[in-house]
């Protein structure tokens, strides 16, 4: 249990467990939902302009990523305390930044996750609603699936259909992987750091570092833990073990992906939208070069990733918007609360995923507003330099015990990730046309 008066903290954790692969759960969680639909165009994208120039950066992407998540996981379960209560201790601005972005990117995020998963639908059932219809039919189903799947189903179920998801994602990345018989030499050979010979390189090669698997799920990844049932010291080994499979697995992904585009896109030429409609025009591809039923086997994966992120936002973002709401009803808020499970059925759980779910159909039919679209674009870039520099304030106090506070390493890799993320950060603000927005 964990004392959390006054500024210090201090823990008395049950034996250690040994790390185990049978306790691994939030990290596949964590894995399915920051990997999305965008991001593997993103990758497939990258490997179409430069081949395997870039493997080593979406390797370090990676890297980072086991960084950020690990700490989130060690915060949650060295202090006893859930994230948000943390960030509460640093001052109320951090509240501000947290209501807003929450509020605006679950509105904007809900529609774009909605569409994501209606594409792969409406290619293999085309003529189910007319054409005129788009996807909107489609995408209105999944929202509603989701939110009833997530409404009804404690963590327990939610994580089992997610191992299901990423099994399914797993072998068709895998499978494309193999298939389109990748260069292994040219492939070691991308784990070299190198440049590609092009404007903007840094820029890009920055952007697929922090790009691929890094949202607020990452955030999101200690709630998991303490869904798990994971609330004290005893389990940080096992913790660790969890989220090095997370982004082994989103490495797996990842060059899985990078693969496809360096073979099949890179060597011929070949371009692809950028978006989620960029997996649409891929699955055109593979079925003119190796046939039907691999173009659906791959509809279907990109259904499961698309499908794994929306259901994963709707259970991890909306317990932390539990959590904020629960943090300002009492004076403290633990693990322990969050492990019990009874805020997945609570009303501020509830509240904001009607949020995600209702509000955003809205933008299916009329398109999402030009300043709202900014503001997410803005809030969403900002969003992971706060937690990695906050990640840092936190793990370097004495509001964590300190056999748990961060050593050189730890510094080293959430300093590079928060640096990595400003820079990313101010190249979108930079980027956005403030011009039309006034």
């Amino acid at each position: 249990m964990a004392d959390t008066t006054g500024t210090s903290v201090t823990t008395e954790p049950d034996r250690p467990r040994k790390s185990s692969w049978k306790y691994i759960g939030p990290g596949i969680v964590v894995a399915a939902t920051g990997v999305g639909a965008g991001d593997l165009v993103a990758t497939l994208i990258a490997g179409s302009n430069f081949g395997y120039t870039l493997l080593w950066a979406a390797v370090i992407g990676c890297v980072v990523k086991i960084s950020l998540a690990e700490a989130a996981g060690r915060w949650h379960l060295a202090t006893g305390r859930t994230l948000f209560d943390g960030w509460a201790s640093l001052g109320r601005w951090t509240t501000y930044f947290f209501v807003v972005y929450v509020v605006i990117w679950g509105f904007v995020y809900g529609a774009a996750a909605m569409s994501s998963s209606a594409l792969p639908l409406q290619a293999l059932w085309p003529d189910v609603f007319p054409a005129d219809w788009s996807i909107k039919p489609w995408a209105i189903i999944c929202g509603i699936v989701g939110l009833v799947f997530v409404w009804f189903n404690k963590y327990a179920v939610f994580e089992k259909v997610m191992t299901v998801l990423v099994g399914v994602m797993f072998l068709v990345t895998v499978y494309l992987a193999i298939r389109v018989t990748p260069n292994l030499g040219d492939a070691f050979a991308g784990l070299l750091p190198v440049l590609p010979d092009e404007k903007d390189s840094i820029l890009n090669t920055l952007g697929l570092i922090g790009g691929v698997g890094g949202t607020i799920t990452l955030a999101a990844y200690g709630y998991w833990v303490n869904a798990k049932g994971w609330t004290n010291a005893s389990w940080m080994k096992v913790m660790r073990l969890d989220n090095r499979v997370a982004y082994i697995t989103t490495g797996v992904f990842v060059v899985a992906m990078l693969f496809v585009g360096a073979e099949l896109l890179h060597a011929s030429h070949t371009s692809i939208a950028a978006g989620d409609k960029g997996l649409v025009d891929l699955s055109a591809i593979l079925a003119d070069e190796y046939g039907t039923a691999t173009a659906k086997l791959f509809l279907v994966g990109f259904f499961a990733t698309s499908f794994t992120s929306l259901i994963g936002v709707w259970h991890g973002v909306s317990l932390m918007f539990a959590d904020f709401v629960e943090r300002y009803r009492a004076a403290r808020v633990t693990g322990e609360e969050v492990a019990r499970g009874e805020r997945e059925k609570g009303w501020p759980f509830r509240a904001y995923l009607l949020w995600l779910t209702f509000p955003p159909i809205i933008l299916l039919f009329q398109g999402q507003p030009f300043r709202l679209v900014i503001l997410y674009g803005v809030l969403g870039a900002a969003f992971m330099p706060f937690l990695a520099l906050t990640l840092v304030w936190l793990l370097n106090s004495s509001r964590t015990p300190a056999s748990w506070r961060n050593g050189w390493l730890s510094n080293g890799m959430l300093t590079v990730a928060g640096l990595l993320f400003v820079v990313l950060c101010v190249k979108q603000i930079w980027d956005q046309p403030w011009s039309e927005f006034f």
